[in-house]
């Protein structure tokens, strides 16, 4: 039975792309009207963009956070609250700003508004560190909770990559201290590992691609979670160490924490190693300590200590400090293991270990494959990571005898002969897994109303001819005649002019031209056309047919063994370009089609059906150039902005 205390904060958070916006409704529910700004120097100008709507009920603004929370700048910020009889505070910056924001709100008892702009966590606990004569004091207390947090991701968009990963890696620490604190419950275990795994899966991204606002999303609503945490539990090693560094030789805190996390972590390890052990199965390492250090590596995250400014004598002074008042921790610490501790950290030297945890074994196998690589390229070292730990926990829990993992590799092996210069059984075999459309569907979201994408597919042919707009593409004239038409359109509904449409089909009897050559005519049911100025498009085709994947190699065999058909249903190919927009790669399918609920590669999406009426008036068929009943069908795509 488990039993465990848990009191959920009463700060309200506000999350969002543009949350910023919610300022004066906030302003407004908590009865402010004379606000005091906090703000560090270099984030004055963004500060003031942030609240730009709360102008009216502005009444100062105070830009002179800095690191460590000194007692006199508190004091100087506290007495322009007063002398501007501000009502409240708001808070726009990282750790400094609101610790800063808590400072002042504790001397003056004013609420308090907090908009983070990096992932340092701290406005979600009650808990203030100042500094004052070189020594960091902290104090825990509910009355320094902010009444709500803005959690702006547009905010940190223009965060520098080395901020992004030293304010991650901040954040990350009080999620690895949770782990093992002593009051730690099942819900700050939950919320420390889901944190753990969104920094795993959005740093990486944000080193190489910082604008990518998924990954900003997920490392915000991670830094929340750490924070969360942090407001949960007690501090214990790791925090201490940071504070002694921090407050009495002035290292800068987010980078301190990113050098001595692995360490701290490594150190209380060697007593706790169930406890971290999520930490390790999730970046992937030998341990917890070696998975944060390589982790932290790769992401370009300062790992020494003396190049962030601790003098190599100081090292001891340092130990000493750390274990005169030590904070509550697993391991006990003593002043030689924390100096021997600290001289690793100060070297930049990877973590002290565990005795085995370079030797292989079934409960270790992810993180000692994983430790062995060392990757100069962070994307590569990322997946080859995932890639790792995923394949290894499919292992153990099928637990394949050898035989099955031998005709595993030789099903790889065979699908590997079946490919050649027109025909790649392994596309195939991500296509019917669900990989393919998977792919597609992360690389291509798009807003609300955009067209939705799908596979490429294997037939597409470049240089198919542009033709007059009407034009008909079967060239053999065999099949059910009917007229496509549609309109291209912008996501505000404007008509797109000039925008260049790819369409390609397979013909009545589900084959394309290049797999019927000296059958079909070359370019048969093909064709390029360009919208006009109402955005409008029309061609003639044939109604098209369902038709099997290739099913006479491993990937076909291995549907049949699942009892799977290879058929997809009936569609038409589009490729849609236009200046300004983003390439849309499409179907439209058959709403009627035998298999329309169970395509062979998982193409079908609910938006791309399209309805093919068979129409049998006269005068209809003679205005579309045709001689009988044909097939109409109707369809609009709407082009995403280029982003």
């Amino acid at each position: 039975m488990t039993e465990f205390e848990y009191s959920p904060q009463p700060t309200r958070v506000v999350f969002g792309a543009d949350a910023t916006a919610a300022l004066p409704r906030e302003a407004e529910r908590l009865g402010l009207s004379r606000i005091l700004l906090l703000s560090t120097p270099g984030q004055s100008e963004l500060a003031r963009r942030a609240t730009r709507d709360l102008d009216s009920r502005m009444v100062g603004h105070f830009d002179e956070a800095v690191m460590h929370t000194p007692v006199t700048v508190s004091d100087q910020a506290a007495d322009q609250a007063r002398d501007l009889g501000a009502d409240a505070l708001v808070s726009v910056g990282g750790g400094s700003t609101t610790g800063l924001g808590k400072a002042v709100a504790r001397r003056t008892g004013l609420p308090h508004i907090v908009v983070p702009t990096t992932y340092a966590g701290s406005e979600m606990t009650p808990i203030l560190g100042e500094t004052e004569g070189g020594r960091k004091t902290t104090l825990r207390d509910a009355s320094l909770l902010p009444q709500t947090v803005i959690y702006d991701v547009a905010l940190t968009r223009s965060l520098p990559v080395g901020v992004t990963v030293g304010s991650a890696m901040n954040a990350m620490a009080h999620a690895v201290e949770a782990l093992y604190a002593a009051d730690r419950n099942p819900v700050t275990d939950m919320l420390a590992v889901d944190a753990i795994e969104r920094f795993a899966s959005a740093l990486p991204v944000l080193v190489a691609d910082p604008d990518n606002l998924d990954a900003r999303d997920a490392a915000l609503r991670a830094a929340w979670a750490c924070g969360t945490c942090l407001g949960q539990v007690s501090m214990g090693l790791h925090h201490k160490l940071c504070h002694v560094l921090g407050g009495t030789f002035g290292l800068p805190h987010a980078e301190t924490h990113a050098a001595i996390l692995p360490h701290a972590t490594a150190f209380n390890e060697q007593v706790v190693p169930e406890l971290l052990a999520p930490v390790a199965e999730t970046l992937g390492g030998a341990s917890a300590g070696a998975a944060l250090h390589g982790f932290a590596a790769r992401l370009g995250a300062p790992m020494a200590l003396r190049t962030l400014g601790l003098p190599k004598d100081a090292i001891d002074e340092a130990a000493r400090i750390a274990t005169e008042n030590a904070y509550a921790n697993p391991r006990a610490v003593d002043k030689d293991s924390i100096a021997g501790l600290l001289g690793r950290a100060w070297a930049g030297d990877p973590p002290a270990s565990t005795a085995d945890e370079g030797y292989f074994t079934e409960r270790n196998s992810t993180r000692i494959v994983t430790a062995r690589n060392e990757a100069a390229n962070v994307r590569l070292g990322h997946v080859m990571d995932a890639v790792t730990r995923h394949l290894h926990a499919a292992v153990k829990e099928i637990e394949p005898t050898q035989d099955e993992w031998m005709q595993a590799i030789q099903f790889l092996t065979k699908t590997g002969h079946a490919c050649n210069d027109w025909r790649q059984e392994f596309i195939l075999l991500s296509d019917v897994l669900g990989v393919s459309m998977l792919v597609d569907a992360i690389n291509n979201r798009k807003p609300t109303g955009a067209s939705e994408s799908t596979v490429l597919g294997p037939f597409h042919v470049d240089g198919a001819p542009e033709l007059e707009m009407g034009a008909d593409i079967c060239l053999d004239q065999k099949g059910e005649p009917m007229l496509v038409r549609g309109r291209i359109l912008d996501t505000a509904g404007k008509p797109v002019d000039g925008a260049k449409i790819d369409v390609w089909q397979a013909n009545d009897e589900g084959f394309y031209d290049v797999q019927q050559k000296g059958l079909q005519p070359e370019f048969n049911l093909r064709g390029v056309f360009r919208s006009g100025e109402d955005g409008r498009y029309w061609f003639r085709g044939v109604k098209p047919k369902y038709y099997p994947i290739p099913d006479d190699g491993p990937v076909g065999r291995l549907l049949q063994k699942l009892g799977r058909h290879p058929y997809r249903p009936a569609h038409l190919h589009y490729i849609i370009e236009a200046a300004g927009y983003q390439t849309l790669i499409t179907h439209i399918f058959d709403p009627d089609d035998p298999y329309i609920h169970s395509d062979a590669v998982f193409g079908v999406k609910q938006s791309l059906l399209a309805n093919f009426r068979l129409i049998e008036d006269a005068d209809a068929a003679e205005q579309a150039g045709l001689s009988g009943p044909f097939y109409l069908t109707e369809h609009d795509f709407v082009l995403a902005p280029t982003r």
